[in-house]
């Protein structure tokens, strides 16, 4: 759970910061935090699944393991927002 969470948490920043960089891509706060919230379940699940990440420690929690979920869930909640943005924009005409 804590794993879905974190990369939730960072795919939502992702998604915010990728609004702000990509101008083309912006589709305002909501539409931002959405979209890069699901990027970053889907692309930390993705990069868990690859890498073997986000296993907890046994008996408590691994710090390393929730930093590599909230930065992959990040960089994909970016990557997927800016992509979509784009896509929303280029339909809108």
């Amino acid at each position: 759970m804590e794993q879905l969470l974190a990369q939730l948490v960072g795919g939502a920043v992702g998604g915010m910061g990728g609004g702000k960089v990509a101008k083309g891509g912006d589709m305002g706060g909501l539409g931002n935090l959405i979209a890069g919230a699901v990027g970053g379940v889907g692309g930390g699940q993705l990069l868990g699944g690859m890498m073997g990440a986000g296993e907890a420690a046994a008996g408590g929690l691994d710090i390393a393991s929730m930093a590599t979920n909230l930065v992959g869930g990040g960089v994909a909640g970016l990557v997927v927002q800016v992509v979509v943005g784009m896509v929303v924009k280029r339909m809108r005409g």
